[in-house]
């Protein structure tokens, strides 16, 4: 065999290992076993664009004395990462200049739930759209995805994600879920002061 097709050959056996690595690295992503993905509305006009609503998020903005007890769930941990691919996987954040995540824990329900600063409402879907299909959050949270529910949701300029899974009944996972989305009415505070 010549130099010039061992070359191709070899190009082509690289690549071929490389994306069947990527996409068994995606196959085996956890994503969560219901999710409910929401666009932004007329609601959050005030706050469609950073520029609108420029100071940052904080976490004790975010995650109150109020907030360190969802139902049956204790806040474990809190963070902010300026890199918000970094709690991503199989998806990027266009335009994202923040991300706040907390973990929750519970006997028989855990969750987490992140809130994602981008640009303006058309990037908060793309990625709300993206969550929806190609990739979603990693998982900090301690629960089984494959019994675990979500609800992504695009508010303005902000993409809210919670996440939940355990060993409680459905409805139990659906009442963690319904307190831990709760996380989101920060962004209500925004309307009212962008108004």
């Amino acid at each position: 065999m010549s130099r010039r097709v061992v070359i191709p050959v070899v190009l082509v056996s690289v690549a071929a290992i490389a994306v069947g690595g990527w996409l068994s690295l995606r196959r085996d992503a956890p994503r969560p076993a219901s999710l409910r993905a929401e666009p932004t509305s007329a609601f959050y006009a005030a706050i469609d664009t950073r520029q609108n609503d420029a100071a940052p998020l904080t976490l004790n903005e975010v995650f109150t004395p109020a907030t360190r007890t969802l139902g049956t769930m204790r806040l474990d941990s809190t963070r902010q990462v300026t890199d918000c691919d970094e709690v991503l996987r199989g998806v990027s954040a266009t335009g994202c200049t923040q991300a706040l995540q907390a973990t929750y824990r519970g006997s028989t329900v855990s969750g987490q739930f992140l809130i994602f600063n981008v640009s303006d409402g058309r990037a908060a879907d793309a990625l709300v759209s993206a969550l929806g299909k190609d990739g979603f959050v990693r998982q900090d949270g301690v629960f089984e995805p494959a019994r675990s529910r979500a609800q992504a949701r695009a508010m303005g300029h902000y993409v809210t994600v919670s996440w939940v899974g355990g060993t409680a009944p459905d409805q139990d996972l659906i009442s963690a879920l319904v307190a831990l989305d709760g996380l989101g009415r920060v962004v209500q505070s925004r309307i009212v002061a962008a108004t």
